[in-house]
């Protein structure tokens, strides 16, 4: 399996301390280059579109809603600020994959919607990114599927949630 770098020296260095417990050390190690490896892949993908992972999200989004959705609305769904929904929003409307109009109920808010161009670039990069996200673990049973998970919720029990 392919390991980063830093995780290579990292790992040299455990060595030469001994520290205990390398097995584990190296298994974090492989799930944190594992992680790394998707998270390059999937920008890869959305970058075909001329998306970010937040961009895609807000489309996203977008989409499930059907129509207009304040932005305050959209920062609160995808857990980020407003200010970082403003920029991702920015990026989209210069793009003409949304629009923004002032609310019916209040005009001094805004509701932003997908443009007929933002609904095609959703249902395409829906359509590729769900294959994508297929395709990582298609060659796995649906035991092995079943098994993965239960070990990663058993790992993301010993961590500190801080949500």
């Amino acid at each position: 399996m392919y390991l980063n770098q830093k995780y290579k020296a990292l790992l040299k260095e455990a060595h030469k301390r001994n520290l205990p417990d390398l097995e584990g050390i190296q298994l974090c190690f492989k799930t944190l280059s594992l992680a790394s490896h998707i998270d390059r892949d999937c920008a890869n993908q959305l970058a075909v579109f001329n998306l970010s992972e937040g961009r895609f999200i807000l489309l996203f989004l977008l989409d499930a809603a059907g129509g207009g959705v304040a932005p305050k609305v959209l920062a609160e769904q995808a857990g980020i600020s407003r200010a970082t929904v403003t920029g991702l929003l920015d990026g989209l409307a210069r793009d003409a994959l949304i629009e923004r109009q002032a609310s019916t109920e209040d005009r001094r808010s805004l509701n932003v919607q997908l443009t007929a161009k933002g609904k095609l670039i959703a249902q395409q990069v829906f359509e590729k990114h769900s294959l994508w996200i297929s395709g990582l673990f298609s060659h796995l049973s649906l035991d092995e599927r079943q098994q993965l998970s239960n070990l990663l919720e058993k790992i993301s029990s010993n961590l500190t949630h801080q949500e």
